[in-house]
């Protein structure tokens, strides 16, 4: 009987009586993929095109590490897809500039996870479908319009000139984002916070803010409100 490989690490399982003489070099190729699975890191460059990541039998493959970091500055809305009926759990580290455009990690049958920038999840896939367990939002400065997505958490700077940040689109409820007036500027040049076609605050109209040192957030209760306040 020949060797068979596991469904999810694709290591390899040696039959009885096969590989003699090899049984050494082959465990130490396991050995290694487990390492991979368990402390491999990649980083992978995702700016120029969507990205397919494979699982290999008994080889070293970019979809078995356990952290991957996204790097580059997006030139369009980006996906990373993992191989379907796999299950394994996954740090995700986001290190782009989106540009004003998304990146997804799904399966190929899968809806996926939508990332922010900056931030870093664990997520883990069932074989069909990339589901989050945990996000940590990172703090990140902005001076300059930009679309952001759920879980921003922003130190928005207009001391250089009004700033308009851009709601997501399609959000799902629970969808949260962050904003503080962090140079005491917004009563001189205001924030401007874009719908992006949802409601604010139950309003058919974007959001202006000009109170020196505003700091609030917005999460998304459904189409009749829209997004509303976590604080006043």
């Amino acid at each position: 009987m020949a060797s068979t490989y596991s469904s999810d690490l694709k290591l390899e399982l040696m039959a009885t009586g096969e590989n003699a003489g090899t049984w050494g070099t082959k465990t130490n190729a396991n050995l290694n993929l487990v390492q991979q699975a368990v402390a491999g890191y990649q980083a992978i460059d995702v700016a120029s095109g969507d990205v397919t990541l494979a699982m290999t039998d008994a080889t070293i493959s970019n979809a078995r590490n356990a952290t991957l970091k996204f790097t580059g500055t997006l030139a369009g809305n980006r996906v990373v897809t993992v191989p379907d009926s796999i299950e394994k759990v996954y740090n995700i580290v986001d290190g782009t500039n989106h540009a004003n455009y998304t990146l997804t990690i799904k399966t190929a049958s899968g809806t996926g996870v939508l990332l922010c920038e900056g931030n870093n999840y664990v997520v883990f896939s069932d074989g069909t479908n990339v589901v989050k367990l945990t996000e940590e939002r990172i703090w990140r400065t902005v001076s300059a319009a930009e679309t952001v997505q759920s879980g921003a958490n922003l130190f928005v700077e207009t001391n250089g000139g009004a700033v308009t940040i851009t709601l997501p689109a399609s959000p799902a409820v629970g969808d949260i984002v962050n904003f503080v007036d962090s140079r005491y500027t917004f009563d001189t040049a205001a924030l401007t916070v874009g719908r992006n076609s949802s409601k604010i605050a139950n309003a058919t109209s974007d959001l202006v803010v000009n109170t020196e040192g505003a700091a609030f957030g917005l999460v998304y209760s459904g189409a009749n409100v829209g997004w509303t306040y976590t604080e006043k």
